[in-house]
């Protein structure tokens, strides 16, 4: 690991989204562990989480300093009035918000961010309305690929005539920001509803499931309708949520081509995950678009592509470096550890809501 001294300080990027469940982790913890491992970054690296228990607040190999943020749904106010006590102590230079939730207030703040100092890339509120789960229709059309028929549902009832209507079992049940489900009978429907509109609110998503090989890609849209990195990978083992625990990187022309289609059309800002579906006759199947990094993005470092590095440089309004092809046949397979701190540690994150992990890092 490549680790500087405070007197190497350049700049000072925030990032959120510290949890790392093992069937569902945060993205947040992956991209502060490529930063840190950047050659190219010299600078400070502050953690943001919305639970005491989040894993990443704790690790100062990849955090300098940590601190607790109020959950999206307590509004606007209350997150900007956190992040500008935050940032009286930590002069932070970029924020790099990493979980779709909280995307939609992050995008309206920009501007106070910039009158804080707080410089961001991520993608307008127009584009995250393009890019919805109900809309993956109009994107595949720009893709020139196909996309599963989803629909919108506000009520459990769907799930016990909905053969009926022509769909047919196994079913794909989605929450608008995170979560998937595959459900087999209407009582597997159901429940799956009620889990996901309790944690995710409505509506619920609906989806046809595609069956076939999952390839994934991440990158980031430059503003402009250029596609940087282009890092892909071809999922290899699941967890029980559909997140990948192991995968290979890859090149494949047809996610390549289909990625900068979308990110040319919608002249896409900031990170993004494209997850395509090839089916059993080789088809292609656009399942989602989400607005920020993955929680593989680990695998950039891996296969020696700084894309989370250039979108530092695109908030800083820098001309990112070219980036290399990225090597293929690289594989990542995630594991789950055992982190012990003091509990002095947790009590400064449950009391105060932050923590300094490096007085200097080494």
């Amino acid at each position: 690991m490549v680790r500087h001294t405070m007197t190497d300080k350049k700049i000072t990027v925030a990032i959120t989204g510290m949890n790392a469940r093992p069937d569902n982790p945060g993205p947040g913890l992956a991209v502060a562990r490529c930063l840190r491992e950047s050659t190219k970054f010299t600078g400070r690296i502050i953690g943001l989480g919305y639970d005491a228990l989040d894993p990443g607040l704790y690790l100062k190999d990849y955090c300098d300093s940590t601190y607790l943020l109020p959950y999206p749904s307590t509004g606007d106010d209350a997150l900007i009035s956190r992040l500008r006590e935050i940032q009286e102590f930590e002069k932070i230079d970029v924020l790099i918000p990493c979980l779709d939730a909280e995307l939609p207030g992050m995008v309206r703040l920009v501007p106070l961010l910039n009158e804080m100092g707080i410089k961001t890339f991520i993608p307008t509120a127009e584009q995250l309305q393009l890019r919805n789960k109900h809309r993956l229709t109009e994107i595949a059309s720009i893709a020139d690929i196909n996309s599963p028929e989803t629909t919108s549902i506000t009520n459990s009832r769907f799930f016990l005539d909905c053969q009926s209507k022509g769909w047919s079992y196994p079913l794909v049940v989605k929450g608008l920001f995170y979560d998937a489900k595959v459900v087999n009978s209407p009582e597997e429907g159901i429940e799956a509803f009620k889990n996901i509109a309790s944690e995710w609110g409505f509506p619920v998503l609906v989806q046809r499931l595609i069956k076939g090989q999952e390839y994934n890609l991440a990158a980031v849209g430059d503003g402009k309708g250029n596609m940087l990195g282009a890092v892909m990978m071809k999922k290899m083992a699941i967890t029980d949520k559909g997140k990948a625990w192991a995968g290979v990187s890859i090149f494949d022309q047809k996610l390549h081509d289909a990625s900068a289609a979308i990110i040319k059309s919608l002249r896409w800002q900031g990170p993004l995950e494209v997850e395509i579906m090839r089916d059993q006759q080789g088809q292609y199947h656009l399942i989602e678009i989400n607005p920020r990094f993955p929680a593989w993005i680990y695998l950039s470092v891996g296969v020696q592509t700084p894309v989370v590095h250039s979108l530092v440089d695109l908030a800083l309004g820098k001309t990112p470096d070219n980036l290399a092809n990225p090597a293929t046949g690289i594989l990542f397979i995630r594991h789950a550890v055992e982190h012990t701190i003091p509990i002095s540690d947790f009590e400064a994150i449950v009391t105060n809501g932050k923590h300094c992990l490096n007085k200097q890092v080494e």
